[in-house]
């Protein structure tokens, strides 16, 4: 893969990533919003802490380096396993050609997605071939590289962090 992007300058823009994580809802009220008017002489006021919500969704979400190609919110309930997947895909594959038209021949992008069973699956391998989409290869033993881990949802400061899948 180092090769590839070392001879090959648009190698990194033909990547589609694709990554899954938990998204919290929150309450509305930020600290501006509790924040309040007083005189100089009265007790400070008591701000609100945040506290993880009990909505909890499961986000699916594919990116390159222009921005946001596809995302998904997986249904409460459902497990991400190779059957939703290929819908996932099937519909990622639209939204690639509506989105991103320069990408709509096979093989002019590349999926990167972790070693996840649903990912590595053979009913998915089958659709990708058939399709013509590469896929980078990612050690089997590696931590997750996506990086949306990083980039596209960094981790919450101020004590309050986000749960791994």
């Amino acid at each position: 893969m180092l090769q590839e992007a070392e001879s090959d300058e648009n190698f990194m823009g033909q990547i589609i990533t694709g990554d899954k994580m938990w998204v919290y809802g929150y309450d509305p009220e930020t600290k501006c919003q509790s924040s309040q008017w007083k005189s100089a002489d009265s007790p400070r006021p008591k701000k609100a802490r945040q506290v993880r919500s009990k909505v909890k969704v499961m986000l699916i979400v594919f990116f390159d380096t222009e921005g946001i190609v596809h995302y998904e919110y997986v249904p409460q309930g459902q497990t991400v396993n190779q059957q939703l997947y290929l819908q996932v895909l099937k519909r990622l594959r639209l939204a690639v050609s509506r989105k991103r038209p320069q990408k709509r021949a096979a093989g002019s992008w590349v999926l990167h997605h972790d070693n996840a069973p649903a990912h590595t699956a053979h009913s998915i391998q089958v659709l990708l071939a058939s399709h013509g989409i590469p896929v980078v290869q990612q050690p089997p033993y590696s931590p997750d590289m996506a990086p949306c881990e990083f980039w596209l949802f960094p981790p919450i400061k101020n004590g309050v962090e986000r749960e791994e899948i």
